[in-house]
């Protein structure tokens, strides 16, 4: 399932990753694939806990090196 947004977050400190993915998640469409990329620790673990809030779907956290990949899912409408 590819990205249908795209966040890069690379380089960035709190709060402008979690500010840029609410967003993008406020632009996107149901069913849309939203993926951030970044590199600050904080955020990695901020991310996933806004998306439980907002009642999205995580699809994965991967992490190579200092870089990690978030992927969320919009969920479809009823």
């Amino acid at each position: 399932m590819s990205a249908s947004k795209n966040v890069d977050v690379l380089g960035e400190t709190c709060p402008v990753p979690l500010v840029e993915t609410r967003k993008a998640v406020r632009k996107a469409s149901p069913g849309d694939v939203i993926e951030v990329v970044g590199n600050h620790p904080e955020s990695k673990e901020e991310i996933p806990m806004a998306v439980d809030e907002l009642g999205l779907e995580l699809l994965e956290i991967k992490e190579k090196g200092d870089k990690w990949k978030i992927r969320i899912k919009i969920p479809e409408e009823d």
